[in-house]
């Protein structure tokens, strides 16, 4: 393999890494708006 594919590779990896963490971390924020908005209705 030459450098250019390799890197090609690497790229594509990290850019489908990123793109997961993304939906990884609306999911995180979403549960915990969730968890707040419980909290709030509990509190009145």
């Amino acid at each position: 393999m030459n450098k250019k594919t390799i890197a090609a590779l690497l790229s594509a990896l990290v850019l489908s890494s990123l793109l997961s963490a993304c939906n990884t971390t609306r999911g995180v924020g979403q549960d915990v708006e969730a968890g707040g908005e419980a909290i709030q209705r509990s509190a009145q």
